[in-house]
């Protein structure tokens, strides 16, 4: 529902970098409601999501839990996590717009991840792999490289796609011979560049993503059939080269996505499938709400109910692998203005709504004068009220719950989207810390 890709054009991302917007997730179409509160200082960090309306609960309210501060987890060492099981993959994602607000791959703690995805390159009008960034893709890419040397185990994946470039999808994947090019494309990327692995942000196969966005029925098989086709040819590469390159796609945490592919088929052709367990709800909705709930709540809502625990049940009761699901994180928040002053201000409407990093959270709104945090006892996920703005996000107690989590449904590990929405670390030290 929000966001656009910074353009291609220098004069306007210049631009853009002056106005200081800066966009977010695997989407990007600008949404909006109007603010009637032009006093709040927003960064924008738009993630788009198709959300399917559910009918509200009718249970009584449940007690929240409220403190002052939020939950600190101390620094960990510097020692890489290992690679050596499938169950502890920690995936950030960097956003090469980043780099135009000075935010560069070699500023990344790479000794606590063991995979990086890059995003995001473009699908050409001859369905072939291009730099999505070209006036900074090269250079992010060689700083990306030099990761390596602080942590040699480290892999490194373009992802491709993405919420705006996703509307060739459907035509790369439609014949053989138009799977077989792409997937050329792809071996061909990431050995020019250096990578490791291609992810496949698709949003989304048959519907959903951008209304300008091809679909068609047959998306559902011939995405099965484009992965097949991809780790064909990654493996034809990989003989020769004596590598095993990887082969990832991004998921949707919608009850939809999973009705439009194959998890069954295609888990046997990935490595991992990261699932976007966040913009649950958002600035698209009549009310405030938790954007990335753990849990269920008993809560009467006036709005559709989701949580992470029922899209992760939902995958592995479609035959896929819980050891290849890994579990998303974002490192952002919502923000909303003008917000009736009840119930903490959950729940309520409000007047104007955009996305926040955690960083600009941590620095303008946590402990400040006025603000109360609060905590979901049952839905494990913090927010901030002051009697008129409301934030949800992500803090190391939530995402602590979230690893213990991980760990007791034998899942694949955690991914961050986005890594430069946490500069100093500390949300990527509390996945970090209990993944060791």
């Amino acid at each position: 529902m929000m966001k656009k890709h910074i353009s291609q054009a220098p004069l306007l991302t210049l631009l853009l970098v002056i106005l200081t917007i800066v966009y977010s997730p695997f989407a990007n179409v600008v949404y909006a409601k109007q603010t009637d509160n032009a006093s709040i200082n927003y960064q924008y960090y738009f993630k788009a999501k198709d959300v399917k309306q559910l009918a509200p609960s009718n249970k009584k309210s449940n007690v929240t839990t409220a403190s002052s501060n939020a939950s600190e987890t101390s620094e960990s060492s510097d020692a890489a996590v290992s690679t050596d099981t499938s169950s502890n993959r920690v995936v950030g994602y960097y956003a090469a717009w980043a780099a135009y607000y000075s935010y560069y791959p070699n500023q990344i703690n790479a000794t606590k991840l063991t995979h990086i995805n890059y995003a995001f390159a473009n699908i050409s009008s001859d369905l072939k792999l291009t730099l999505g960034y070209p006036d900074i893709d090269q250079n992010n890419i060689k700083l990306l490289n030099s990761l390596k040397n602080s942590n040699p185990d480290l892999k490194t994946l373009i992802s491709v796609g993405g919420w705006n470039w996703s509307d060739k999808f459907s035509d790369a994947a439609l014949t053989d011979a138009s799977r077989t090019a792409f997937a050329n494309s792809c071996v061909d990327f990431i050995n020019k560049y250096g990578f490791d692995g291609i992810d496949i942000d698709w949003e989304y196969p048959v519907s959903g993503g951008l209304a300008t966005n091809k679909t068609r029925p047959a998306d559902k098989k011939n995405f099965t059939l484009l992965l097949q086709k991809i780790r064909e040819k990654l493996d034809e590469r990989g003989t020769k080269d004596n590598k095993h390159y990887l082969l990832s796609i991004a998921g949707s945490s919608d009850a939809s996505y999973l009705n439009n592919v194959e998890l069954s088929k295609i888990s046997s052709y990935i490595d991992y499938a990261t699932i976007m367990t966040y913009d649950m709800h958002g600035m698209w909705d009549n009310y405030t709400d938790l954007h990335s709930p753990l849990y269920s709540n008993t809560d009467t809502s006036p709005q559709y109910k989701a949580s992470i625990d029922s899209a992760v049940n939902s995958w592995i009761n479609n035959a896929f692998p819980s050891n290849k699901l890994v579990l998303g994180i974002p490192f952002y928040g919502y923000i909303y203005s003008s917000v009736n002053n009840s119930n903490q201000g959950l729940y309520q409407s409000f007047g104007g709504s955009n996305s926040i990093s955690y960083q600009l959270i941590k620095q303008n709104y946590l402990n400040k004068s006025g603000y109360t945090r609060y905590f979901h006892s049952q839905s494990k996920v913090p927010w901030l009220f002051n009697g008129s703005v409301f934030i949800s996000y992500e803090d190391t107690e939530s995402i602590s719950y979230k690893m213990d989590y991980i760990k007791s449904k034998n899942l694949g590990g955690a991914m961050a989207w986005e890594l430069s929405q946490d500069p100093s670390g500390e949300l990527l030290n509390a996945i970090y810390s209990k993944m060791k």
